[in-house]
């Protein structure tokens, strides 16, 4: 056997000594790039699909699952091409190809995402599902070229039977190596600070500089040479919007490393929109004094709780602080703590929002930590944290509400924004029963106005729903009493129980819920 083997490699062909030398030496580093090139595609593509798709674990298991099967296939093609042709020449070739795909990517992206957007609006399922499969695609191309390096190179570096352990282990050492940077530095530095299309160019324009100095003094191959010129020129050319404004004029738009984050202006009002842009997270009118929303029914929690007007307050999930200038207009200067996820959102609120009110404290943290780190005693603690459409799962648990009552004052409440259609409650009844399992008394209210979502308000104050409609009929400050009659009249106020619904931090299906209430809303609006 040992014989065949070296009878093999020694019927290789040869390339002049100086450049078989410059591409041998190139071969580890190759192998480095390509492992950095596909998982900094990997993660670039979630970020690419987010503003339209969002960023689900369905999404995310997609993707992965996808990107496996695409390396599997380049691991097997490859293996099988070296033996075939083991020619340094064809594998640089074949990554410089890949280079020009993944520069592709973000250009041949945009009109398929911006039809699946429409396709969205217009409760196109098949047209929806059709332009994310394409979208996938894009990426299956380079990802498999990509994943026929390891196997070549560790064929082309093969020159005895007694050094075949040693140049597998360098390659695939070198080659996860490149995967570890392509997970941590487009995460932590490339994508939060130059966005993702730019990553994209930049793993592109990588690939194909290295591809192009594999193939120096090619003679008539030197075209190839012309490889990462074209990337550059493709990034430069590739400027604008990352997403057309699905309505009114677009004032601003970034990604963080986070979200996709959209600011527009219809008529005289501002709107946060957030990834896909399905749901507007924050509205801010200086000439208006209701958000016809869910906001303005949160300032109902008194009525459920102590009776009186809270005196601190907790947002967890702040964004623009809608419901802070809320809570200024119709109570006062209330002291509020308010947790956002993501700095920039933050940034957005201060300079769209008017967020500068003296009497709010931001922190930048994750909900659930701050709530077991830093929360204080509040009178009220609003939950009003989505990634549009989903809502993290670890927010929605028992544990989550029961280390949230916690933090409430005698009296306090703990309300949760949840979203819902115009018949399908499924959500709001799973928060519900769950909150059942914590609190003795939780109330619904259904907000009226232009978004369909309801306020599940949680409290030990022991207040029965009698009680809660004689609170609001006795109220006579006029700025609270339209609120109170759209309540009375048309917001179904009602006493939830339990319901045989219990989410836990082992269990709590809420994405899968979530997309349930969605393909239900579409096959009915067909």
């Amino acid at each position: 056997m040992r014989s065949e083997i070296e009878s093999e490699l020694a019927g290789v062909p040869r390339l002049p000594s100086s450049a078989a030398h410059w591409r041998g030496r190139l071969l580890l580093p190759l192998a480095f790039i390509g492992g950095l090139a596909s998982l900094g595609i990997e993660f670039a593509a979630a970020r690419l699909l987010a503003p339209f798709f969002g960023q689900s674990l369905f999404i995310w298991g997609t993707l992965i699952g996808l990107i496996l099967i695409y390396l599997t296939i380049g691991y097997y093609l490859g293996g099988r091409l070296a033996d075939r042709r083991p020619d340094a020449r064809l594998l640089f070739k074949l990554t410089a190809a890949a280079a020009l795909l993944t520069a592709a990517i973000p250009i041949l992206s945009r009109p398929i995402l911006s039809q699946a957007q429409s396709g969205f609006g217009q409760l196109s399922i098949g047209l929806v599902l059709g332009s994310l499969l394409s979208v996938i695609i894009l990426f299956a191309a380079p990802v498999i070229l990509l994943g026929m390096v390891s196997p070549f190179v560790i064929r082309l570096r093969i020159q005895h039977l007694e050094t075949a352990g040693n140049a597998a282990g360098a390659v695939y050492a070198l080659s996860t190596l490149g995967s570890i940077l392509g997970t941590f530095v487009p995460v932590f530095w490339l994508i939060p600070t130059f966005g993702t299309r730019p990553t994209i160019f930049l793993l592109a324009f990588l690939l194909g500089a290295i591809s192009a100095a594999g193939l120096v003094g090619t003679g008539r191959n030197r075209l190839y040479l012309l490889v990462p010129l074209v990337i550059a020129g493709l990034a430069f050319l590739s400027g604008g919007a990352i997403r057309a404004a699905a309505y009114g004029e677009r004032l601003y738009e970034t990604e963080s490393a986070y979200n996709y984050i959209q600011v527009v202006r219809v008529g005289t009002e501002t709107q946060l929109v957030l990834n896909e842009g399905q749901a507007v997270h924050s509205v801010y009118d200086p000439t208006a004094t209701y958000t016809n929303a869910y906001w303005d029914d949160v300032l109902l929690s008194r009525y459920v709780g102590s009776g009186r007007s809270p005196k601190r307050v907790a947002v967890v999930g702040l964004a623009g602080g809608t419901i802070v200038r809320q809570l200024g207009e119709f109570i006062g200067p209330v002291a509020v703590d308010g947790v956002e996820l993501d700095p920039k959102i933050v940034d957005v609120g201060r300079k769209y929002f008017a967020m500068t009110e003296p009497n709010l404290h931001v922190t930048v943290a994750d909900g659930r930590y701050w709530m077991a780190t830093q929360a204080g005693q509040y009178d009220l603690i609003l939950v009003d944290a989505y990634r549009q459409p989903y809502i993290p799962f670890y927010l929605t648990t028992r544990e989550f509400f029961e280390s949230a009552k916690r933090h409430l004052n005698p009296g306090g409440v703990l309300a949760v924004n949840a979203g819902r259609t115009e018949t399908d409650y499924r959500l709001v009844d799973a928060l519900s029963g769950t909150l059942t399992s914590v609190f003795p008394d939780v109330f619904i209210v259904d907000a009226r106005g232009r978004f369909n979502n309801s306020v599940i308000f949680a409290t030990s104050s022991g207040t029965s729903l009698g009680e809660v409609r004689d609170r609001l009929n006795a109220e006579t400050d006029p700025k609270l009493q339209p609120i109170i009659a759209d309540a009375l009249s048309g917001g179904n106020i009602r006493q939830a129980h339990p319901n045989g619904i219990v989410f836990t931090d082992d269990l709590a299906p809420v994405e899968r819920l979530i997309d349930d209430i969605i393909v239900s809303y579409i096959r009915g609006s067909r």
